[in-house]
């Protein structure tokens, strides 16, 4: 069941609001946090359902949901990204996604970075989006250059391969052990380059090195900095303010008292 939250301190929402009031340029990272107020579990890996325990088949799920072990055994990768998919499919902008959404109009830039390869941000209307761990819907071979969006796996064989050149076919997601792409990582270091007013970090566990920094960044160059998070994180000590709710709770009181602030 989709979550709201517990309602913000209205102090804390005060003060929030008036940070965004300076601002022209926010930066928002994202994590599991915001889709699970959409009904998705927090997951463990790429949109794994296995928090601290092994697959079926006994193995870590860090380990099935790898590169190497893609290219050497892509029929049991396979079989938990469909797993992974199946509990994803028909999911719907939470109203954490549809408020930063929103926000682009109020603002002259609002980045989402986010981790989350549920395509939730992008569905929602968010158009500066750096889906750094990529996204479910997209396919592609990887024998040859075919690639499609799909709207789900159910008509997908056990394992898909691409009918130009017979090849294996994969989702557009960085495994375990893959390196990040590039022009992304290029997109975020240039936007980091020109400074943001505001970050906030969203419902990530802030684990990733490249997660952690935009936060620690703002921090270095004196920008606000806001955290929204029910469980407590390494950077939760370092930032400005600090909301300890759902993403949909926070962001709705945060986007309705700037609003009624008149900006």
């Amino acid at each position: 069941m989709p979550s709201i939250g517990a309602a913000p301190a209205p102090a804390l929402v005060a003060k929030a609001a008036a940070l965004l009031r300076d601002a022209r340029r926010v930066l928002v990272v994202t994590g599991a946090g915001i889709s699970a107020d959409a009904g998705l579990p927090t997951y463990r890996g790429v949109g794994g359902l296995y928090d601290g325990v092994h697959t079926e088949d006994g193995l870590p799920i860090e380990e099935v949901l790898s590169g190497p072990f893609f290219e050497a055994r892509p029929e049991l990768t396979w079989k938990y990204l469909r797993q992974i998919e199946r509990v994803a499919r028909g999911a719907t902008p939470s109203a954490g996604h549809r408020i930063l959404a929103a926000m682009q109009d109020a603002f002259d830039e609002v980045m989402v970075l986010t981790q989350n390869v549920d395509g939730l941000h992008r569905l929602a209307g968010s158009r500066d989006l750096i889906d750094i761990h990529g996204d479910f819907e997209r396919l592609y071979c990887t024998g040859c250059d075919w690639n499609e969006v799909v709207k789900d796996y159910s008509h997908l064989a056990d394992l898909p391969r691409c009918a130009s050149c017979g090849a294996v076919i994969r989702p557009d997601v960085v495994l375990f052990g893959e390196m990040l792409p590039l022009g992304k990582v290029e997109r975020l270091e240039a936007a980091q380059a020109r400074g943001f007013d505001v970050v906030f970090s969203i419902g990530t566990s802030s684990l990733f090195p490249y997660i952690v920094a935009p936060v620690l960044i703002a921090r270095r160059q004196g920008r606000a900095t806001i955290e929204i998070n029910p469980e407590e994180t390494d950077i939760s000590t370092v930032v400005d303010l600090r909301f300890r709710t759902t993403a949909s709770a926070a962001l709705g009181a945060i986007w309705d008292a700037f609003r009624e602030s008149g900006r």
